[in-house]
Order: structure tokens, then C-alpha cells, then sequence
């Protein structure tokens, strides 16, 4: 190897001699110097393993200081606080408690507490030490109180009595924050009302002069004048609140004020003018002392401090009366030239205090499902549980019993009474004997629409619809009327207008054709009806005699027999009550006893 050219990779180490040592690089990238630790390991534990004593020496300790014992080192340094405890006075019309202040003194010396009441002239009280110097038990489990356990702001209970701390001297409060403890703030020593009450009957009284306000005076010039401020109450804060016009009237002669209520016609509200009626009213009326009894007393001159007054209400601003916040948005011409007369005001800015009212979402009906009548469809999207339909209640007052009843002649004949009170259809099929039908109701009463009408914009039948030789379609049955009886012409004749002439003239020339056989029919057919009920149960009959004989005279009239035939949804035509009534009886007044009510309808 030693005859290799030195060129990069013909020099090679021996192995056989010695060992490799890693040599760290002094220079980096850009040829900079690279800082590292100079020393090797054994100088590095040289330098750990250094102990001063072994070049200087043992170091020389200090001698011990003398031994102080505690009694001594504590002797005569106390902590005093400043406190307070409240004793409730019975039985004395002029007190109800007392504060009587102490000191506390904490001994250092052997952690015991004395409580020292310092004295007070003429109190009435034995004072002076209340405890006497001991350990007081702060607890059941031994445990005693301790100067750790003291500060300002906080209450101590010793032997069963609540002391309150307020306030402590400078040399405990150093010793407490040398100690590391934070000292809270002093508190000040309340007052006691008694003790004050006697001070103020001790000192020297003073008299004020009576003032020179002449109430008479103020008769003369102010009656009659009265300050009127324009104001809201603002309860839109709460449930249902709403924003409420008044009036304040406040009277000069004797500073009293009223509060009335500006109603508006339908406004859902009782007719009650005044709110508050007049008085002079407080300012604050709970600012009184906590020992009146507001329970059974009331408030006089005495406990109120201050009343409103005129420079109490100002126009933008708020004024309270009782609890309620009232706006005072306006005033008067008279109140605007007091104010500037006596105040020297000129601008009143009068506020807005008009409600706008949100815009409501209109509701959309949903279009005809052909499920029941139009009217019950309709308030199922009216209202979540679903009410009947509403009747023209001045309607059925106004043509209430005018209905339009009379049978048919040809073929199987049915009776329709129309409704003038609530526009509603019944038919009723009188029955035949040997028939084969079964007569009775034919149709409930409801309204009935006309065929080929659009569902949604339905039209019924209205009494201009009813005319000799007329065809009405009900629910897919065809009838055609046929006759019609005398009230029907009458209520025509009295509203022309409302229907065509020649409708009225052809059921004038119908009802003039009218055999008086008819008429006896239709007495049968209701006698028989009555007679199946006596046949079925005989009782029955002196129950529904006694029922419209209600003041018991023994008599019922033509009026109660009426009642009884639309009871049982027969016809109440008055011809036909009258024939009836001809039948029972022969009183020329038309009163029917029970023993004729029983022949006529027990008799074939």
C-alpha cells in the first residue's frame, strides 16, 4: 500500500494499530466556525464532582440561638376586633332590638378569647366582660377557635350568641397579613335606633315657623284648574299586554290626580272610567320604614316622604303611579301655558304612539273533498277541533215558525217545509195505509244545494225557487211541487220584491182550486199518528198533556197544541191546528181538558 499514488481512495487505515478516535468537524457549511464544549469528560466530572470544603476548610457553624418558651415570646400581644350583637327587646312598645357593640381580645399567648362590652351611661343594661378569658369550643368535635379562624365581615358564634366583626386595630392586622392571611375591608358599627331616639330627646329642641301658604288662597286662584297630560301604559311586555290610552287629570286646588281610561267603541273592555280614582298620590309608596305595618295600617302624611307634582310629568318622558310605567306622550293647550307660565317650558314634542298592526297571512281555503255538507267541510279548516256551523241567529228571530207546509196530490206525496230562519229544507211523507212505504221523515233539515253548481261556490235553494210546477232536485231525487198552502201567498204578496209575478199569480190560482176535502185528510193523517202513540203507550198521552199544561189549569191551547205537533214532526199549519183543536173540544175560547185530549186521540 505504501507504493499506491496518494490519490482519493488508495489510502486506507491500518486496523492493527491503535483504535479510532471520532474527531468533530470545526467548521461547517461556508466555512463558519462551529461552537461546542471545549472540555473533555474527566474535566467535565471533575468540575461536578467539586466540593469547596476540600481547598477552604469545614465551614464553622453558627452557635444555637437561646431557647425563648411561648408564654414569653406571646406575653402581652393580644388581637382585638370591633363587634357588634343584636338583642331582641320584648315586650316594649319603643324598641324592638338593640346593638351593643364589644371588643374582642384574642391572647397570642395561649389562644384564649375574652368578649368586653365597653360601657354605655344610663343603657339600662349590665355591661362590661360578657365572657371571660378562656378557650371558647368553636365546635362539637373539640375543636377551639383560633386567630385563623377571625377576620373582618364574618360572624363568630360563642356558647350559642352571634358576634359580628367589623373592624380590628393596626397591630392585628399586620400580624394577620405577616402571617399571610388577606384582612377584608372594615365595616361600619350600625346605629341603635334607641339609643339614637334618646339622643334626639336630650338635645335641644328647634322650632320651625309655620309657612305662609294660604290654602284659601290657593282655593280662590286654582279651583277648577286642572292639568291634563295625554299618556299609554305599555304592557306589551307581558302575556296579552297591550298598549292602553289614559287620561291624567291633576288638580291644582289640592294636588290631587286622577287616572281615566280612553275606551274606544267595541274595544272588548267594561265601562269603567277611572283607573285610580283621586287622591294625591305618593311618589314611592313602599319608601316607608320597615317596622310600619302596612298589613292593618294604612298610609298617611306621616310615612310618605313626597308626593307628584306637576314637574313629576313631562311630555316624552315616563311616570310611575302605582307600579304601572305611564308614557306622557301630549298635554293639553291650559297644561302647555301653566308649565310655561310657572316653569318657564316652551317645547312640547309630542311623541308617536300609534300600534302598528302586523300584517296577518290570509288563509287559503282548501278546494271541496265532497265529504259531508259544504258547511261541516268548511270548519274543519276553520278551527282544529271542529264546531257546527253557525246560524243566523237574527235571521231565525225574524222568520222563526214561518215555514211553508202542504201536501201533494199525485202519486206518493211528501210535504216540504222550508226554513225562512236558517234556510234549511225537510221533507216529510205522510203514510199511506197498505202502501207499502213507510212514511215519516224523508229528509233531515240542512240546506241543499242545486245541481251542477261548483262545489266550491255552491247555491242553494232560496224561497224563489219554490213555484207550482217547480222541480227540486234533492240529493238526486226529483220532487215537483204540486200545491202549496195559504201562508205561502201571504208571505209572497207582503215581499214582492222578491219574487216574480207570475209565480205569485200562479199560486194564487192554484190555492183558489183547493178542496176543503184535503184539509180533513191531513186532520187524519195527524189524529192517526196521534192514536199510535196511545195504542203503544196510553200513559205517554197524560204525559204530553201535563208536559204544555205547565201552570196546571187542566186546559191547553192552540198555541201548546202546536208545540206538541212539531214535537212529533207533524204539520203546524194553522189550519190544520184549528181543525184539530174543532175536533177536541167545543170551548168556544179553544181550550182542550185532559179528558177531551184523551177521547180525541184514544177514538177512532
Amino acid at each position: 500500500m505504501e507504493g499506491l499514488p496518494f490519490l482519493p481512495g488508495n489510502s486506507f487505515n491500518d486496523p492493527t494499530n491503535g483504535y479510532a478516535v471520532p474527531i468533530l468537524p470545526e467548521r461547517g457549511i461556508g466555512g463558519e466556525p462551529i461552537h461546542y464544549n471545549q472540555l473533555s469528560d474527566q474535566e467535565l466530572d471533575e468540575l461536578a464532582n467539586f466540593n469547596p470544603t476540600l481547598t477552604y476548610g469545614q465551614a464553622k457553624q453558627a452557635p444555637p440561638e437561646d431557647f425563648v418558651p411561648g408564654h414569653v415570646a406571646w406575653d402581652k400581644k393580644v388581637l382585638r376586633f370591633n363587634g357588634y350583637f343584636k338583642q331582641t327587646v320584648h315586650e316594649s312598645p319603643d324598641e324592638y332590638f338593640r346593638v351593643r357593640p364589644v371588643d374582642i381580645y384574642y391572647y397570642l399567648e395561649d389562644d384564649s378569647i375574652s368578649v368586653v362590652e365597653p360601657h354605655v351611661e344610663n343603657s339600662g343594661m349590665p355591661q362590661g366582660k360578657l365572657i371571660k378569658r378562656q378557650r371558647l369550643p368553636k365546635n362539637d368535635q373539640g375543636d377551639n377557635w383560633h386567630w385563623k379562624d377571625l377576620n373582618n365581615g364574618i360572624n363568630v358564634t360563642f356558647y350559642g350568641k352571634v358576634f359580628r366583626l367589623v373592624n380590628c386595630d393596626k397591630f392585628t392586622r399586620d400580624y394577620l397579613e405577616s402571617e399571610g392571611m388577606i384582612v377584608n375591608d372594615p365595616e361600619g358599627m350600625p346605629t341603635d335606633p334607641y339609643i339614637e331616639r334618646r339622643k334626639d330627646a336630650a338635645a335641644l329642641r328647634t322650632y320651625k315657623t309655620a309657612s305662609a301658604f294660604d290654602k284659601l288662597k290657593q282655593f280662590m286662584e286654582l279651583d277648577r284648574k286642572v292639568l291634563r297630560f295625554y299618556c299609554v301604559w305599555d304592557d306589551t311586555g307581558n302575556m296579552f299586554g297591550e298598549k292602553r290610552p289614559f287620561v291624567i287629570h291633576y288638580y291644582l286646588v289640592d294636588d290631587t290626580l286622577e287616572v281615566r281610561e280612553v275606551h274606544k267603541p267595541n274595544d272588548g273592555r267594561d265601562p269603567f272610567p277611572v283607573l285610580i280614582g283621586r287622591h294625591k298620590v305618593p311618589k314611592d309608596r313602599y319608601n316607608v320604614e320597615s317596622s310600619f305595618p302596612q298589613v292593618v295600617m294604612e298610609l298617611s302624611d306621616h310615612e310618605i316622604k313626597e308626593y307628584l307634582t306637576p314637574k313629576d310629568f313631562k311630555v316624552g318622558e315616563h311616570v310611575s303611579i302605582y307600579g304601572r310605567r305611564f308614557l306622557v306622550y301630549d298635554c293639553d293647550n291650559f297644561t302647555k301655558a301653566f308649565f310655561y307660565h310657572n316653569f318657564g317650558m316652551t317645547e312640547f314634542p309630542s311623541v308617536d304612539v300609534e300600534q302598528r298592526l302586523r300584517d296577518l297571512p290570509k288563509m287559503e281555503i282548501p278546494p271541496y273533498n265532497n265529504f259531508g255538507s259544504m258547511e261541516d267541510s268548511l270548519q274543519s279548516c276553520l278551527s282544529l277541533i271542529p264546531q257546527p256551523p253557525k246560524k243566523d241567529f237574527i235571521k231565525m228571530l225574524e222568520n222563526d215558525h214561518k215555514d211553508s207546509v202542504r201536501p201533494e196530490d199525485n202519486g206518493r206525496r211528501f210535504i216540504i217545509s222550508y226554513r225562512l230562519a236558517d234556510d234549511m229544507m225537510m221533507i216529510y211523507e205522510p203514510p199511506v195505509r197498505n202502501s207499502g212505504i213507510i212514511g215519516g221523515k224523508f229528509l233531515e233539515r240542512t240546506r241543499v244545494a242545486k245541481p251542477n253548481c261548483p262545489p266550491d261556490q255552491p247555491l242553494f235553494y232560496g224561497p224563489q225557487d219554490f213555484y207550482i210546477g217547480a222541480v227540486i232536485e234533492v240529493f238526486r231525487h226529483r220532487f215537483v211541487i204540486t200545491n202549496a198552502d195559504a201562508y205561502v201567498l201571504n208571505y209572497m204578496e207582503e215581499h214582492r220584491d222578491q219574487f216574480p209575478d207570475n209565480t205569485i199569480q200562479t199560486l194564487r190560482a192554484k190555492l183558489s182550486e183547493t178542496h176543503d176535502g184535503d184539509l180533513d185528510i191531513l186532520v187524519r193523517q195527524v189524529r192517526a199518528q196521534l192514536k199510535k202513540i196511545a195504542i203503544t203507550d196510553k200513559m205517554r198521552v197524560d204525559e204530553m198533556f201535563l208536559r204544555y199544561d205547565k201552570d196546571r189549569t187542566g186546559f191547553i191551547d192552540a198555541n201548546n197544541m202546536r208545540n206538541l205537533c212539531r214535537s212529533l214532526q207533524l204539520p203546524v199549519d194553522d189550519d190544520v191546528i184549528n181543525a184539530l183543536i174543532s175536533q177536541c173540544t167545543s170551548d168556544p175560547e179553544g181550550r182542550i181538558s185532559l179528558e177531551d185530549f184523551r177521547k180525541f186521540v184514544e177514538c177512532s
